[in-house]
């Protein structure tokens, strides 16, 4: 059964740092691709990094620079180091990863996600 655990959540003053960390089992993000998503009160859930199997990131536009997925195959844990936070950035954040089934179709699994709270 595949579990992601985040921690590394916190509030910080804009311009500050955190690294968040997710855990994961029943899976090996050697292997898998994995992703970080937001979510901000009112808005919807928007994907934020990703991080392939073969170890290609992206990142979206609003974080592009600022933030770096990476990940730790000896831990089998996926981390999102993000650097120059602003208020906007506040928000839920939530590990992520798919599995293609026999029939196609993805199914994902979500961590419980660790609240960002970035004071202006």
């Amino acid at each position: 059964q595949v579990q992601l655990v985040e921690s590394g959540g916190g509030l910080v003053q804009a311009g500050g740092s955190l690294r968040l960390s997710c855990a994961a089992s029943g899976i090996r993000v050697s292997a898998n691709a994995l992703a970080w998503y937001r979510q901000a009160p009112g808005k919807q859930r928007e994907l934020v990094a990703t991080i392939e199997g073969y170890g290609t990131t992206n990142y979206a536009d609003s974080v592009q620079g600022r933030f770096t997925i990476s990940r730790d195959n000896a831990k089998n844990t996926v981390y999102l180091q993000m650097n120059s936070l602003k208020a906007e950035d506040t928000a839920v954040y939530y590990c992520n990863t798919w599995i293609v089934g026999g029939n196609l179709q993805r199914v994902d699994y979500w961590g419980q996600g660790t609240q960002v709270t970035v004071s202006s």
